[in-house]
């Protein structure tokens, strides 16, 4: 049996259920419990770069995953929700942004287009942004799983992140002299004097 970790590398705020389901949702800004007979993965995202790089990431780790339904309110000023639709639909350039995203920083950095070309071929995206009505939402979910699509093939992976140390910036101006920021967004603060 496969272990979550390899299924799903990118750590994040989600919960999984049955592998083999062919449906993800992306909650956005919401938290919805879905029937985690029925929905392989779901949870929120908020930004139109690394957290659409996760959704990406752990949804081309699992070939059984054919749809993505993206529900919730969208994010106000990220607008990952339609970011997420246009890397579905467009792709990226080859500066890595996402072509015709509506989103602040709509760039993928972390993950190569192939990845990017991987996710587009094995998945629809389902446009429900702005959806808050779980019956809605869970009708839909019925309606794809009956679609009954078979197994993309191999799973993909794109990179597993390992958690380390980060960056470690100096600042004569801040409150401290020494941040370390990880790529989950720890800070630390290390104490040292200030010229």
């Amino acid at each position: 049996m496969i272990e979550e970790k390899e299924l799903y590398p990118w750590p994040g705020d989600f919960k999984t259920g049955e592998s083999s389901s062919s449906v993800a949702v992306v909650t956005l800004g919401k938290k919805f419990e879905f029937d985690p007979e029925k929905v392989a993965i779901w949870g929120p995202m908020r930004t139109e770069n690394l957290g659409i790089e996760k959704v990406i990431a752990n949804t081309i780790s699992n070939p059984n995953i054919r749809y993505v339904v993206v529900c919730g309110e969208e994010i106000r000023g990220h607008k990952s929700g339609l970011s997420l639709i246009k890397v579905s639909k467009n792709g990226i350039d080859e500066k890595g942004r996402i072509i015709c995203s509506p989103g602040a920083v709509p760039y993928i950095e972390n993950i190569s287009k192939e990845a990017v070309e991987r996710f587009r071929e094995q998945v629809d995206v389902i446009d429900m942004v702005d959806t808050v009505s779980k019956k809605e939402i869970e009708e839909k979910i019925n309606d794809l799983l009956e679609k009954d699509p078979d197994s993309f093939g191999e799973p993909y992976t794109v990179i597993k992140l390992e958690k380390s140390k980060g960056t470690e910036f100096q600042a004569d101006f801040a409150l401290h002299s020494s941040l370390s920021v990880s790529p989950w967004g720890e800070i630390t603060s290390f104490s040292s004097e200030v010229s």
